[in-house]
């Protein structure tokens, strides 16, 4: 008996699982259903902050967005939000976008439809009761989706799933020297990842993504670029 057809299918096994890798954790990846990643504007770029809302840093965060005349879209979290209503009002009413960004922030990959819809649901009702709105974007956590995760969104009536196409690895304490110098790669018609929040804990020391930000946004307007938040595209 010849073992070829064993190898081709344990090759073919390995290739599957390798695509569905990829599709459940690439920013770019769209075989689980498409995404938004940019602005389709170069003059444009869309700043992101997941994980919120932080009243330890995003009360500062939005004087420093005011002062530059800048908006941004906030990815909150729902169990975080129902702690802290006021400041996801606040956000809103600021002139930035809310989004969806779960419950309680869990991997979403293998999570079945019945799971996520919760997760989506909770959220988008703490979010519609601190703000008067519900939300029309979502964000997967840790950016892991799986194939259900597109259709749950739309059949939920939301616009789409957004992912991002620069990133600043801000999600751990670090020196803000470093997130400075990756939000170097930003261009025009990105959406960044950034976090004012810490899904792990209510008030997370995220001081060096608001230094980096203050860094950036005097230099980027000087560019020629406006910071959008994702209503306005």
């Amino acid at each position: 008996m010849s073992i070829l057809p064993i190898f081709l299918a344990a090759g073919a096994a390995s290739a599957a699982a390798g695509t569905f890798a990829w599709a459940s954790a690439s920013p770019s990846a769209q075989l689980f259903g498409r995404t938004i990643r940019r602005t389709g504007n170069a003059s444009t770029m869309a700043l992101t902050f997941d994980d919120g809302p932080n009243p330890a840093v995003t009360p500062q965060l939005l004087d420093l967005l005011d002062r530059h005349k800048a908006h941004a879209t906030f990815f909150l979290i729902g169990r975080h939000l129902r702690a802290f209503p006021a400041l996801a009002k606040e956000i809103a009413q600021r002139g930035h976008t809310v989004g969806n960004h779960t419950e309680t922030h869990p991997k979403l990959t293998f999570l079945s439809r019945r799971r996520i819809d919760q997760e989506l649901d909770r959220c988008d009702a703490a979010i519609a009761s601190a703000t008067g709105k519900a939300p029309r974007l979502m964000r997967p956590p840790f950016g892991f989706r799986g194939p259900q995760l597109d259709g749950v969104v739309r059949h939920n009536g939301g616009a789409g799933v957004v992912m991002w196409s620069a990133m600043a690895r801000d999600w751990k304490l670090q020196p803000a020297e470093r997130v400075i110098e990756r939000l170097r790669r930003a261009r025009g018609s990105d959406i960044v990842l950034l976090h004012d929040g810490d899904h792990k804990v209510l008030q997370g020391d995220r001081r060096h993504t608001l230094a980096a930000v203050e860094y950036w946004l005097p230099r980027w307007r000087d560019a020629g670029l406006r910071m959008v938040n994702l209503d306005e595209f």
